[in-house]
């Protein structure tokens, strides 16, 4: 890819990315983000407890990254919102600690900017997803073993350079700040933070903000592998029972659009 040097004096953008137990990942994801950016964003890296687990992750990247320590375990919408506080950009993109991202994002999501909008790139998952959109290939489980180069290059051959739609309301998401404090930010009610996306894409649409998909780079995401099993059900059923108690009715959710509603 050839970068038009009009190109590199973009706005800054401010990084969010939670992380809890997931050193490993943490690590690939931080490895991606700084290597495939082409300006100097600012990254927060929001510690929602176990700060000695993720440490040596934390101190390889010291130079790239501002840590924003809990201490403790608040959670993942509390941690988010946080993170999102100390942001110094005006346009912000929330991630997992289990994506990896393609090179070029910050050019990219640039190029796809719209104001009033949610802007949320196409991911790549290893195993069949509920969203349509999402593109199913698997180029690695393992973090540690996980090939950087190949899927920077298999995005590459996938990026189509001006497709979007109205499909967004997935992670992860670029916005403004704004937009997302006005909105209230993460419902920090929902357990473990099940549902409380659904929750906030729903009060996007209600706001009348665009949720736009761009299939002009891919961003890896390795499904969900720091919450499986029992736990992650039970918080997710918790998380629409307090969907539910707090807007009246379960938030529904469109197969083709990915839109959330309410009946």
């Amino acid at each position: 890819m050839v970068i038009p040097t009009n190109r590199m004096e973009h706005n800054m953008i401010s990084v969010i990315i939670p992380t809890y137990k997931s050193p490993d990942m943490l690590d690939l994801c931080l490895r991606s983000v700084i290597k495939g950016q082409q300006n100097k964003n600012q990254i927060i890296v929001v510690v929602d407890g176990f700060y000695d687990l993720n440490k040596e992750v934390l101190e390889k990247w010291s130079e790239n990254i501002d840590v924003l320590n809990l201490e403790q375990n608040v959670g993942l919408c509390r941690g988010t919102n946080l993170g999102v506080y100390n942001a110094k950009h005006d346009k912000i993109l929330i991630a997992n600690d289990d994506n990896v991202f393609p090179r070029f994002w910050d050019l990219t999501l640039e190029d796809d900017w719209e104001d009033g909008a949610v802007i949320t790139p196409n991911q790549i998952e290893p195993y069949p997803s509920m969203f349509k959109q999402f593109i199913i290939e698997n180029l690695g489980t393992d973090p540690k073993t996980f090939d950087l180069e190949a899927f920077w290059q298999y995005d590459y051959h996938y990026a189509s350079g001006d497709k979007k739609e109205e499909s967004g309301s997935t992670l992860p998401i670029f916005m403004n700040k704004y937009d997302f404090i006005r909105l209230g930010g993460w419902d920090e009610n929902y357990e473990l933070g099940m549902v409380a996306d659904w929750d906030f894409f729903l009060k996007c649409s209600i706001s009348n903000l665009k949720m736009i998909r761009t299939w002009n780079c891919h961003f890896y995401h390795f499904a969900s592998a720091s919450t499986n099993g029992e736990a992650r059900q039970q918080a997710e059923r918790a998380g629409h029972e307090y969907a539910k108690y707090k807007w009246g009715s379960y938030i529904s959710h469109h197969p083709e659009t990915n839109q959330k509603f309410i009946l």
